[in-house]
């Protein structure tokens, strides 16, 4: 069973900075894609940046590049991804969701197999 578990959230003071971590473990477990997501109450689940199996390639959405950049350390059997959040803005508070294994769409859709139980991020003015 592939789980993933989420670390890193709190608050800070706008400018200030986060990572985020993302353990995923399972027997077998590999994936094509592993993406972190925010939502806010209330509205939808957006995709916030994405690395695709070895890290050979990242995506971004347009809020946060130049300030936000995953990456990714893969073991066997493990799988731990990185969200560093540089510059952060009032607007980036939101629960943040680590996601793994898109079934289809794009990377910023919410279409994954596996999702993390979420780590809040709350950044003050």
């Amino acid at each position: 069973q592939v789980q993933l578990v989420e670390s890193g959230g709190g608050s800070v003071q706008a400018g200030g900075s986060l990572r985020l971590s993302c353990v995923a473990s399972g027997y077998g477990y590999s994936s094509n894609y592993m993406s972190w997501f925010r939502q806010d109450p209330g509205k939808e689940r957006v995709g916030v940046a994405a690395t695709d199996r070895g890290g050979s390639n990242t995506y971004y959405a347009d809020p946060v590049k130049g300030r936000f950049t995953i990456s990714q350390n893969n073991a066997k059997n493990t799988n731990t991804v990185y969200l560093q959040m540089n510059s952060l803005k009032p607007e980036d508070t939101a629960m943040y969701y680590c996601a793994a294994t898109l079934y289809g769409g794009a990377w910023y859709e919410p279409k994954y197999f596996y999702w993390g139980q979420g780590t809040q991020v709350v950044v003050s003015s």
